[in-house]
């Protein structure tokens, strides 16, 4: 077979929409099972800083290690993926997921901050790896599949907002009672050994082996150099920034305000199925009014978000505030990133999607340690809510310039 041939059945491949159906519906298997431990630890690792912690502005430094693991690690299980598969980029994912919740049960055991941010930062090693479920996704979609697809293997963490912080959470918290959240901990472990086969069944072609004479695709800077590329990463950094910002802070603030963890649990439940629910829909709103449209709805939403924050600290105000943040990252990530995967060659997948993640990871952990500092850095819980709310208008201005710099470049080339 020549390499023209080669590349040709190479691309009938990653264009088989059944294949791209099958492997769907075990991604979403995979984000609603192994996803689960991400609730559970976003809900508990704040806490357990506030209870490990002696200066509790680090509170939520546990997130932010789990958050800055993974803007290293993407770039780097990236470029694994495109040498050696998605398989064993996920594999690293489900590893470092155990890991880091077995070490982070022995740091409540033992009551040590420094080894529970140790096992915090591990799990960064499997939020990076899931960052990439929404890639593997588009993998073998065709272009007319592909925005359904990434939104349902999205929908799949649906499941995951039930599991973590409804079911693993108050059921096994005080398991290894007098231990706070330990349980939990423990109970993450078993859950990605026993939930790790679902990677094994993943049927996506390892990456073509590229001649010497081969490039890799156009270099980044020239990738970068395209106008839907930048928007879309800068719409997808400060869509799942804001989130975190604000998702990090909420339990701390609901319970700083009077409520019990189990409220706290509630309100990330809410959030987490918003973010995932308009999954099964997001797709099929991309494909009819365009990712860039969809994208602007989310920023929009992420603003009303802080709005409603602004007004009110009742539970209602949480739970609203929190549904509105999940519907808006669900719209503005989830757009940006069919903005990013319809911008690119195969070839120069492992690459960008690697770059995306990185500067997506990099300003999340930014976000997750102004988070605690803002929270925590005004002296009482209602004002620092507040605080954390109004760090998102800069950079709603920001993705917004973003959106608008594109619309006014395409209207200006039509001319």
């Amino acid at each position: 077979m020549t390499l023209a041939t080669e590349t040709q059945a190479h691309t009938e491949i990653l264009h088989d929409d059944r294949r791209a159906r099958r492997n769907v519906v075990i991604l979403a298997a995979a984000s609603a099972f192994l996803g689960a431990q991400m609730p559970v630890h976003f809900v508990l690792g704040g806490l357990s800083g506030q209870l490990l912690a002696t200066d509790k502005s680090f509170a939520t430094l546990p997130i932010s290690a789990t958050v800055f693991c993974s803007m290293l690690a993407a770039p780097l299980i990236a470029l694994l993926m495109g040498r050696f598969g998605r398989r064993a980029g996920f594999m690293v994912g489900v590893a470092g997921g155990a890991t880091g919740a077995t070490l982070n049960a022995l740091a409540l055991i033992q009551g040590s901050f420094a080894l529970f941010l140790i096992g915090s930062a591990l799990f960064g090693l499997y939020m990076a790896a899931q960052g990439q479920y929404r890639f593997a996704a588009a993998d073998t979609a065709s272009p007319a599949y592909r925005p359904k697809a990434i939104s349902l293997v999205m929908a799949g963490g649906l499941a995951s907002a039930v599991l973590g912080p409804q079911v693993i959470v108050p059921l096994t918290r005080d398991l290894l009672a007098p231990i706070p959240f330990a349980g939990a901990y423990a109970t993450v472990v078993a859950l990605n050994l026993v939930a790790w086969p679902i990677i094994i069944l993943i049927d996506i072609p390892r990456p073509r082996r590229r001649a010497k004479s081969e490039g890799s695709g156009r270099p980044l800077r020239e990738i970068l150099a395209v106008p839907r590329v930048r928007a879309a990463i800068i719409c997808a950094m400060v869509s799942y920034a804001l989130m975190n910002l604000v998702m990090t802070a909420a339990p701390l603030a609901v319970v700083g305000c009077g409520f019990s963890p189990d409220m706290a649990g509630t309100v990330v439940m809410a959030h987490v199925l918003a973010m995932f629910a308009p999954s099964f829909f997001t797709g099929h709103l991309i494909a009819r009014f365009g990712a860039e449209r969809i994208v602007a709805t989310g920023l929009a939403l992420l603003g009303v978000t802080a709005l409603v924050s602004f007004s009110g600290t009742t539970g209602g105000h949480f739970i609203i505030a929190l549904v509105l943040l999940g519907l808006g990252w669900n719209f503005g990530f989830i757009g940006a990133t069919d903005m990013l995967t319809s911008s690119h060659e195969p070839e120069e997948r492992a690459k960008l999607q690697g770059l995306n993640d990185f500067l997506v990871f990099g300003l999340v952990t930014v976000a997750s340690l102004s988070s605690g500092a803002l929270l925590n850095g005004f002296g009482n819980v209602v004002t620092g809510w507040n605080a954390v709310n109004a760090a998102v208008a800069p950079f709603l201005t920001l993705a917004a310039g973003a959106l608008i710099w594109l619309a006014w470049r395409r209207r200006s080339a039509t001319r």
